[in-house]
């Protein structure tokens, strides 16, 4: 996993920050998980616990923006019911 680049995708996770239009309407933000494969050199990202959000990408800013289209894609919906809660990596150890 590439960790520097999730970076590009921070954000508490669907978190509600107003935007400069009105007050009425909100920027979501939704923390991606990227990783490169190995064997088609792709940026792969998923938003953890968004049911259908994934994408990929050549470029980390393709990748950026295939999940942006996907994720409004998937709003169009509704607000989506999460399964589950991006709460962070961890390093493990073992000898």
């Amino acid at each position: 996993m590439i960790g520097a680049t999730v970076a590009a995708f921070q954000g508490e996770h669907s978190s509600l920050k107003p935007t400069h239009q009105s007050e009425a309407q909100y920027m979501r933000t939704y923390t991606a998980i990227v990783e490169r494969c190995p064997e088609t050199r792709l940026y792969v990202g998923h938003v953890p616990g968004f049911p259908g959000a994934h994408s990929q990408g050549a470029t980390l800013d393709e990748l950026n923006a295939n999940l942006r289209e996907v994720v409004a894609l998937l709003l169009e919906d509704g607000e989506p019911v999460l399964d589950g809660e991006y709460v962070g990596t961890q390093t493990v150890a073992v000898e």
